[in-house]
Parts: structure tokens; sequence; C-alpha cells
């Protein structure tokens, strides 16, 4: 294992680690030491960031198992195995709060409505939210090897982080469940390390990012 992809797994660990606990917590902490009165409305921030980005997720975890199956190269399935696992754990805990909260995990209103982003954001080929990789992506992912699959789910995995700090950084901003809000800086915090970390393998590969 490379030094640098070493310190990033530790990293992630560490932060699934101290993530655990909290869904447990997630009506009782207001984030100021006080207790919650009430539980999130099915409309609020709250709600619509564990929905949406347990759906994102979700996809972030299926091109991980598909990239670790097309390639060799031990730094890239080191790293496709610990964003699996580690977005993993984070949508149990998501759908977790939903469930303790009593709300549904579907929403009729459009993705990312929470962050007032409902219409704004037209679905296509199976792209929910800025970020995710489209059906056709998938297929082609599926379908490339050794080095092209290694440089290909390096670049959707970019987009598909750079759409998900979005996202995070607005339940920072508009949540107001203590423990989930504090879910969602660790995300930013740890998927920009994460992209520094894919933009040198890119460069090691020859490549760039997707435009």
């Amino acid at each position: 294992m490379s030094r640098r992809v070493a310190g990033w797994a530790a990293g992630a660990a560490a932060a699934v680690l101290v993530a655990a606990g909290g869904i447990t917590y997630a009506v009782a902490d207001s984030g100021d030491g006080t207790a919650a009165v009430k539980t999130p409305a099915a409309d609020s921030a709250d709600a619509g960031f564990a929905r949406d980005m347990a759906v994102h997720h979700q996809q972030a975890v299926e091109m991980s198992y598909i990239v670790r199956d097309r390639t060799k190269d031990e730094d890239v399935r080191r790293l496709a195995y610990d964003i699996a696992q580690t977005q993993a754990n984070q949508r149990g805990m998501l759908l977790g709060w939903l469930d303790l909260w009593g709300l549904p995990k579907v929403s009729a209103d459009p993705p990312m409505t929470w962050m007032g982003m409902g219409g704004m954001v037209t679905p296509k080929d199976g792209s929910l939210m800025p970020g995710m990789a489209t059906d056709t992506q998938l297929s082609k992912l599926r379908t490339l090897s050794g080095k092209q699959a290694e440089v290909f789910y390096l670049q959707l995995m970019t987009n598909h982080h750079k759409g998900g700090i979005h996202m995070a950084e607005g339940c920072v901003a508009k949540c107001t469940v203590g423990v989930e809000k504090r879910l969602a800086q660790g995300m930013v915090d740890a998927q920009q390390s994460e992209l520094q970390v894919m933009a040198g393998m890119l460069k090691e590969r020859g490549a760039e990012p997707l435009s």
C-alpha cells in the first residue's frame, strides 16, 4: 500500500468508528448539549439529506465493487474497497435515522428539494443527482479492465465526490440534528482528501478528470 493511500485509509476508518455511535443519538442530540424536543419533519433538510445521500452513496458502493473486479492494481482496489465500506456504513446510518424518526425512505419530491434545488436537477439516464454516473457510464465501466477501468472509475468517482461534497455542505448549513451535521462535515473532509488521492492516481496514469 502506498503511504498516501495508507494514510487516507486510516483516517477513513477512524471516521467510521467515530460516527458509528451516532444512530442512537440522532433524536436526543441537538448539537449543543441540550435535548431535542422533536424529530425532524418529512420535508426537513435532515430527512431530505438522509434520503438523497443514501441513494448517492449506494451508487458509489456499486461503482467501487465493479472496479475491484476489473483491475488487479492494489492501490485502486484498496481505495475502492475503503470507499465502498465507508459509504455503505454511512448509508446504513442515514437509513437508520429515517427509521428512528419514523419517516419514509423515499419522497415524491424531486431530489435535492431540501437544498432549494427541487426541479432544478433533471434526472438523466439513471443520474438522479449532481455527480452521479449515468446508466450508460456504469455499463461502460463494467466492460473495461486494467488501466482503462482504473482511469474511468477514478474519473467517475471524482465527479461523484464533488456532487457528494456539495450535498454534504448543504446539510452542514441546513440540517438541525447535531450528529447528522457532524457526519456531513466528516463526509466533506474525507471526500476532499479522497479527491486529492484520486487526482494523484489519475496523474500517475496520464489521465485527467472528466470535464
